[in-house]
């Protein structure tokens, strides 16, 4: 059974084994598992029940991630995604008075526009209009995005009402406990220790309870809640409302959240074909589309891959074994969600750190002295973490790479697609703008 399992998920070629995938499936849960509090917390302000919100979140990561794991093979693991979820409580909710049951049903109808759009090959169509330097970019982004949570959660990056930001105070115990973290990873790294990631993560989880640096409080859950959200969505009064501009918001940001994340793992990776193509594309966007799906009828907003996969990726995931052992462990934290916040932000901050300069390396892709590439790519790689924003920073890049290549007599009638997306970025600028 072992030897027809290697060979579908193929260890060989891959040059992988169980223990390293294993270890990169806990290393990516370390990483995400933050999502297990901060999701139902942002829920429950929508008036969903925190218990029931927590074992969806739990339920829906642990789906999606299994299967896209044993359907597409790729080491993405899956969960609700940051960003959406605050569009779902924040504006859909409170600010417009939508009922969450009826956003629910708009996060369903999404996701059925997903999957059409997967079998119609439109999707498929998208990814590959965008030219392959701004994958580069995006990959880049990413790092940068990924690297700049990790300072903020480390306490070395702080905000600053002057300039945005500024230097945080580095005797700060929870900062220093980080650093610490981070020095570790690199050493281990550069002595190729495998599972150097997750030694980090665990050494440093058990420094910041030794010195009394972990503040956690239990929170509910259990399957028994899952019955207050599950089925509970409304379909029919999503579509008597009117909502298709909500429903196009959701489909519209993880649909390019989810190709610049899709870009960026397979990237760090190296699974993307010589011809910048990725294999088995329609079933990677099959689990993503059925996945969201899944989470509306179990109560969650729009599930999407997460870009924390890198840090799987990173440990040596290379097949779909890494994202289904960080499933069953978000399917076990449904039972032990009162225990998932033992791992502080100070012990995963190293994790995203490290990741993130590794990710970096793309940028020697790009070829920096064309201004109709080079502007583009580093609009979309500084807007990506400027802005928060995976879709933004891709956004931009669409645009700029557009305009410039019709202000510059470039343009190709092949392309046609590409300028078809500049537009719809750029109408989903202008209506944020007046919104």
């Amino acid at each position: 059974m072992l030897k027809r399992l290697e060979s579908y998920f193929e260890f060989t070629r891959l040059g992988t084994n169980w223990r390293t995938e294993i270890l990169a499936g806990v290393t990516t849960f370390l990483t995400m598992a933050y999502i297990v509090l901060v999701n139902p917390s942002i829920l429950s302000q929508a008036g969903m029940p925190l218990a029931a919100v927590t074992a969806a979140t739990c339920l829906s990561a642990a789906f999606g991630s299994i299967l896209m794991g044993v359907v597409a093979k790729y080491p993405i693991a899956l969960a609700p995604g940051m960003g959406l979820n605050a569009y779902f409580a924040y504006v859909v909710c409170l600010k417009m008075h939508i009922p969450w049951q009826t956003a629910l049903g708009a996060v369903f109808l999404s996701g059925i526009i997903f999957l059409a759009l997967t079998a119609g090959g439109i999707r498929q169509m998208i990814l590959r209009a965008i030219p392959h330097e701004l994958y580069a970019s995006v990959a880049s982004g990413i790092g940068l995005f990924i690297a700049f949570i990790g300072f903020r959660n480390a306490g070395l990056v702080v905000g600053d009402p002057e300039t945005l930001v500024t230097l945080g105070n580095i005797r700060n115990p929870t900062t220093s406990l980080a650093l610490f973290g981070l020095i570790l990873m690199v050493a281990l790294e550069v002595k190729k220790v495998r599972g150097a990631i997750l030694i980090g993560v665990l050494t440093t989880t058990g420094l910041a309870w030794a010195l009394g640096l972990v503040h956690w409080a239990p929170v509910a859950g259990g399957f028994s809640s899952l019955s207050a959200t599950a089925f509970q969505l409304d379909i029919r009064g999503a579509l008597n409302k009117g909502l298709l501009e909500i429903v196009f918001v959701f489909f519209f940001v993880d649909l390019f959240d989810n190709l610049g994340t899709l870009v960026a793992v397979t990237k760090r990776a190296g699974l993307i074909s010589p011809d910048h193509t990725i294999p088995r594309l329609s079933r990677i966007l099959f689990a993503d589309a059925t996945a969201t799906v899944f989470g509306s009828l179990t109560g969650t907003s729009t599930v999407t891959s997460y870009v924390e996969s890198t840090a799987g990726v990173a440990a040596g995931g290379r097949s779909g074994v890494t994202a289904i052992v960080t499933g069953l462990l978000f399917l076990c934290a449904i039972g032990a969600a009162p225990f998932v916040g033992i791992v502080p932000p100070a012990a995963t901050a190293p994790a995203l750190i490290l990741v993130g300069s590794l990710m970096l390396s793309t940028v020697s892709e790009i070829h920096w002295h064309n201004p109709l590439v080079a502007v583009p790519s580093f609009l979309t790689l500084v807007l990506i973490p400027f802005t928060y924003s995976i879709a933004n920073g891709l956004g931009f890049g669409v645009i700029a790479w557009a305009v410039l290549h019709l202000a510059t007599g470039k343009f190709r009638k092949q392309d046609w697609l590409l300028y078809v997306l500049a537009v719809l970025f750029l109408a989903r600028f202008v209506y944020l703008g007046v919104n």
